[in-house]
């Protein structure tokens, strides 16, 4: 792969409880372990951001799609769920479910675009068999 782009990010201080900032500065970030973990909350952790990457990649993804097949989009929306719980004895694991409106635009081709959002969506590319994730096209 020939890279378009880098993103680079530095963790610091207590992992989920310190912070990440961006090298370019743009993020900046304390984190904080939720309280549904038993930590303090109120601040940023990596799930929230994982969801926040993955809504937008894969909103890109379906308007992309949906441009090229010349389906014409307005106010469409990706919301992101991202859930973390135990994996047995061997951590823990990550589900996503992605919610997506598309507000005039038939169910039925609602659902071709996403199906094929999903295959191009580089966050499903790297998720693809190692997190359960589910694609929903949900009306406005």
């Amino acid at each position: 792969m020939t890279p378009l782009y880098t993103a680079e990010a530095l963790s610091t201080g207590g992992a989920r409880n310190g912070n990440v900032r961006t090298s370019d500065g743009v993020l900046d970030l304390d984190l904080a372990i939720p309280r549904e973990m038993g930590g303090a909350g109120g601040a940023a952790n990596p799930e929230l951001l994982f969801a926040a990457g993955f809504s937008a990649c894969f909103h890109s993804a379906v308007q992309s799609v949906a441009r090229a097949r010349k389906v014409p989009l307005h106010d469409s929306s990706v919301g992101a769920r991202v859930q973390i719980g135990p994996d047995g004895e061997s951590g823990f694991r990550l589900a996503v479910h992605l919610e997506v409106v598309l507000p005039d635009v038939p169910h039925d081709v609602a659902q071709e675009l996403v199906e094929a959002a999903h295959q191009v969506c580089p966050y499903s590319n790297a998720t693809r068999g190692n997190i359960d994730v589910t694609v929903s096209v949900v009306e406005d």
